[in-house]
């Protein structure tokens, strides 16, 4: 049954519009044999890895409406960022190959040392080659968004002309387009018999997480919204989320409650970037158990805080967790060396 909430949701939504690069809606599996080695709550995965275009990934998305975006201010040159193994920076480069435009990334180099010798050249590194990007290795200072926009400046001042999309094209935008998968799974989960009590997801860049959290005030008012800190800076994540959430409330004249935000620190090891134990076990026992390939940056670091909050008890066995598996297939390759996933019972 569609509220009047969702409905008031969806109406919004309609007004902005997207391209259709994405394959929607994305499935919404069980996770038996994983939900019974943890002794937790019944747990599901939001398969976002399952996008489509260019290996597939949550922000194919948010890219959906900001490249339209692009598209209609007259871009011919796409700008964006992020480190060597970024998945956003594949998802960018794997669409603006399929629009026809340029595309041109500062490689952010410094933020984590190379964990394996693969790591500078496979993984998405080989993606975006193959998808014809223009590599930009630029110093890691802390800021996201500075060398992106010097590259823009620099690129409009040779003749083009530049659209830059943000650091995990995270902006307002971004989170209005994420907001839809809320509506997704609420229309999933009730075709499947149950209400999520909690949907568990890694946050970084930010603009998921304020996505879902402004898409579940409508469509799932009851269900908590989890985000795993996996850049080891929560208090940083917070903020965006509750500043991209306020953005984008503003653009579809919603409200944004930022008292729903929650963000989970303590999950993501040494550092971004950088496995650790718990992470090489949430892939492995997803791999073993379901099938299910996570990457060691984004969802591996994501299911490992899911793991460690079921066993802390957070849900009983009565409960329904909804796992949003981000993608990055691709980085495993980049990290293989150092993963030393055991074999199973």
């Amino acid at each position: 049954m569609i509220t009047k909430n969702i409905a008031l949701l969806e109406e919004r939504l309609s007004t902005i519009p997207r391209l259709g690069l994405t394959d929607l809606p994305t499935p919404l599996e069980p996770l038996p044999r994983l939900s019974a080695a943890l002794g937790g709550p019944k747990l599901w995965v939001k398969r976002e890895d399952c996008t489509g275009l260019g290996f597939g990934g949550n922000k194919l998305r948010k890219l959906d409406f900001v490249l339209r975006d692009a598209v209609d201010s007259g871009a011919d040159t796409v700008v964006s960022g992020g480190v060597v193994q970024s998945n956003s920076q594949r998802q960018v480069a794997a669409a603006a190959a399929k629009l026809g435009l340029e595309c041109h990334l500062a490689v952010y180099q410094g933020r984590l040392k190379p964990p394996t010798p693969e790591y500078e050249r496979s993984g998405n590194a080989l993606l975006n080659r193959f998808y014809g990007a223009h590599l930009y290795d630029v110093p890691w200072t802390g800021d996201r968004n500075e060398a992106i926009a010097s590259l823009s400046r620099r690129l409009g001042g040779e003749g083009r002309n530049p659209y830059v999309v943000p650091y995990g094209v995270s902006n307002g935008l971004g989170a209005v387009a994420y907001s839809e998968t809320a509506i997704e799974i609420a229309g999933q989960a009730q075709t499947l018999g149950f209400t999520p009590d909690a949907i568990v997801h890694c946050t970084g860049s930010a603009g998921t997480q304020a996505g879902l959290v402004l898409g579940a005030s409508h469509a799932l008012p009851e269900t908590k919204i989890v985000g795993i800190d996996i850049d080891a800076e929560p208090e940083r994540v917070r903020e965006d989320v509750v500043s991209y959430g306020h953005e984008a409330a503003q653009l579809l004249g919603l409200e944004f409650d930022q008292d729903k935000v929650e963000v989970v620190a303590g999950h993501a090891g040494p550092a971004y970037g950088v496995i650790h134990d718990a992470t090489r076990e949430a892939i492995g026992i997803a791999a073993r158990l379901e099938a299910l390939l996570l990457d060691p940056v984004y969802s591996g670091k994501g299911l490992a805080g899911l793991m460690a909050l079921i066993r802390e008890g957070r849900w009983s066995d009565r409960d329904n967790v909804v796992f949003v598996h981000t993608g990055g297939t691709p980085a495993l390759f980049a990290y293989g060396s150092v993963l030393d996933i055991q074999a199973g019972p």
